[in-house]
């Protein structure tokens, strides 16, 4: 059964159309990575997918139901979470506090678990994202998702200009998640996770190559 499935998805950027008749599916507990160079289309797919895109034809199905319509906030209540390139942190709150105002359901359950995933976190708990490196806010980025029980990620570039060790860890992080079930589809274009995933599709100028 597709968790997601995308049909023929076409998006414009006022005049400019930026992606071309797109279709891909998600499977229950799959990691399927999108592959392309920068300005490919990767994270336009992904916004469009959250329905953070203007102007767009084609069909986007959820578990099932057909989400094209839906506000991005919506969406985002229906289990969708989403791990921007730019991370989007709160720099002035510390870890907890950036973790503790995405939450929501199991707080307790879902702070266990991400604290678990991120073994580096819980030593940092009191300090300000803003004085943490790149890959250390990217590790928060991932985790303030995982607080709002999301039932499938989209991830756009979660290893990009990070140091190799963190790399590894974040690498590992979703490599876990998808053994317990998670689904994923993550944008990319260094291949950390492509030769891991179920299936790895390569977007050239917004068009799925081959």
């Amino acid at each position: 059964m597709s968790e997601l499935q995308v049909r023929d998805l076409n998006v414009w950027y006022g005049a400019a159309q930026a992606l071309f008749d797109v279709s891909l599916t998600v499977g229950a507990g799959e990691l399927v990575v999108l592959q392309g160079l920068n300005g490919a289309g990767k994270s336009t797919l992904l916004q469009s997918i959250l329905g953070l895109s203007q102007r767009h034809t084609g069909v986007i199905r959820y578990q099932n139901e057909d989400i094209s319509d839906w506000a991005p906030h919506r969406r985002a209540r229906a289990g969708l979470g989403f791990v921007a390139e730019d991370r989007r942190l709160f720099g002035g709150l510390t870890v907890q506090e950036n973790l503790l105002i995405a939450a929501r359901g199991d707080v307790a359950g879902n702070t266990a678990r991400v604290l678990a995933l991120f073994p580096a976190l819980e030593r940092m708990l009191q300090r300000r994202a803003s004085q943490m490196s790149g890959g250390e806010q990217q590790m928060l980025a991932i985790a303030r998702t995982l607080m709002t029980s999301p039932k499938l990620l989209l991830l756009d570039e979660p290893c990009e200009g990070i140091a190799p060790l963190l790399v590894e860890s974040i690498r590992d992080a979703l490599l876990a998640l998808r053994a317990e079930g998670m689904p994923m589809l993550v944008a990319e274009q260094n291949r950390i996770l492509a030769d891991r995933a179920d299936r790895a599709l390569t977007l050239v100028s917004g068009r799925v190559a081959g």
